[in-house]
């Protein structure tokens, strides 16, 4: 008998590769995030924040020679600045609302630091002006934020004061704090006339250290605080 022919035998077909899975893609995707976010976590910031000018001047310059005005080489008997309250009284807010709320805005933008809305304590018939009504804002500043604001003032907004010819002498309060008012918030540069068109005015209040005016009028000056000679 004759042997049958054998079928010549096919080539095997490669193995085809196999497609990653779709939780594999994740966590694959996860974990170059978490990778890139303790990268970030670890990247050190460039440098400490420095402090405000007028902070430095004050140890560097002004505590110096209030020592040698005032006779004293104790530091921390001299006079320093502690706080400063800016308070904004807006009465219209009885009969528009949004009236307050444009001046927290404002008092934010100057100050830093959220405002505490202000209530009238007492009802004033004449006024329309019921106990507990809220009728103004204001903000306390310590440490940095004082000293950046007081440079501000200083440096800035009082000198756009329209007709300024220096700031009174006498304003304290008998205990070395100084009070002064602004009648228009916008000689501050960082508000935007466009946006703050309605006129608001404010007062500020420089608390300091010492009882005693005459030591309290010679740090303010010191500060650069633009009062005129008594």
């Amino acid at each position: 008998m004759c042997a049958k022919e054998a079928k010549p035998v096919k080539p095997a077909k490669p193995a085809k590769s196999a497609k990653p899975e779709k939780g594999a893609k994740a966590a694959s995707a996860g974990g170059k995030a978490g990778k890139a976010g303790k990268a970030a976590k670890k990247a050190k910031p460039e440098g400490p924040v420095p402090p405000p000018r007028l902070q430095v001047r004050y140890e560097k310059e002004i505590l110096p020679g209030l020592g040698e005005k005032l006779g004293r080489t104790n530091r921390l008997s001299l006079p320093r600045l502690k706080k400063i309250i800016i308070n904004m009284g807006v009465g219209s807010a009885l009969e528009d609302k949004k009236h307050l709320e444009e001046a927290v805005d404002a008092l934010a933008l100057l100050s830093g630091q959220k405002p505490v809305v202000t209530l009238a304590r007492k009802s004033i018939a004449g006024f329309k002006l019921r106990e507990g009504n809220p009728i103004g804002c204001k903000v306390t500043l310590r440490g940095k934020r004082m000293y950046e604001f007081l440079d501000r003032l200083v440096a800035v907004a009082i000198p756009r004061v329209r007709d300024f010819r220096g700031l009174s002498p006498k304003a304290f309060d008998g205990h070395g704090n100084y009070s002064l008012g602004l009648t228009e918030q916008l000689v501050f540069p960082e508000l935007n006339p466009d946006k703050y068109s309605r006129s608001q005015g404010m007062n500020i209040t420089l608390v300091t250290s010492t009882d005693s005016d005459d030591e309290a009028r010679i740090l303010l000056r010191d500060f650069g605080v633009p009062m005129r000679s008594s």
